[in-house]
């Protein structure tokens, strides 16, 4: 598996990228056919493109394949498993990816994406990258184990888009709506949310509490996958660094 395996995360954060780049080349099409100032909201438009979690999630995760690929094609020989921070990166990408993916399934999907994207990069990058990732967590070599308390760093990167997000969506205007915010996602719009504030503060502690219990989950993983090569004395020996040391 260490012989293919890179190639499959390459394969996976070209395609991730490509639906990137698509999706943001539609995006500003898009808003320059809109706008008779000939652009004049493009940069709005492009800074609001980079402030998607979803774009956020997979560009990270492309990143992280590709370094993790790197990686594991200069160390497919011998018994070392990788590095706690490519460990903790692997962690914070496939939680935020899958969450994503659940996200986008269960409230997204219905929502027209005429003129924004095309079929194919939104099954990319809210189905087919989430899967990706969430196999390399159940399959990947070379796994290491991390202990609970990177859980919590893989919570601070939501926490700081959820207060980016809330304190900016009222300081642009809207680009096709002309409204005086935008949001990025309809489930973050007090506008548009029964309870207005209060309806946004319950999706917020939802999708706060699957991305822990996701963390959690992909760390317990993790931790289960590396137990034989860390359960006796010979093998801790043999990884500095592995199962609790971080």
């Amino acid at each position: 598996m260490t012989t293919w395996w890179p190639y499959l995360r390459l394969a996976a954060a070209g395609l991730a990228l490509a639906a990137i780049v698509r999706q943001l080349s539609l995006a500003v099409a898009n808003a320059r056919e809109a706008d008779t100032a000939w652009g004049a909201c493009v940069p709005t438009v492009v800074a609001n493109f980079f402030s998607y979690f979803t774009i956020l999630s997979n560009l990270l995760a492309a990143c992280v394949l590709l370094v993790g690929a790197i990686w594991l094609m200069r160390h497919r020989h011998g018994t070392v498993v990788e590095p706690a921070w490519l460990a903790t990166l692997f962690a914070c990408a496939t939680t935020y990816i899958v969450v994503t993916g659940v996200v986008y399934n269960l409230l997204l999907r219905s929502i027209s994406i005429a003129g924004i994207s095309d079929a194919w990069t939104n099954e990319t990058l809210h189905v087919v990258i989430p899967l990706v990732l969430l196999g390399d967590a159940f399959l990947a070599p070379k796994r290491r184990a991390l202990p609970w308390r990177a859980i919590a760093v893989v919570v601070v990167f939501p926490i700081i888009w959820v207060l980016y997000t809330m304190v900016r969506a009222n300081l642009v205007v809207g680009p096709l709506t002309g409204d005086p915010w935008w949001y990025p996602y309809p489930f973050l719009d007090p506008h548009l949310v029964p309870g207005g504030t209060l309806g946004v503060a319950g999706y917020i502690v939802g999708i706060a509490v699957a991305i822990t219990a996701v963390a959690a989950g992909v760390v317990w993983l993790g931790r289960y996958r590396a137990r034989p090569a860390t359960s006796s004395p010979r093998s801790s020996s043999r990884h500095p660094g592995g199962g609790e040391n971080w």
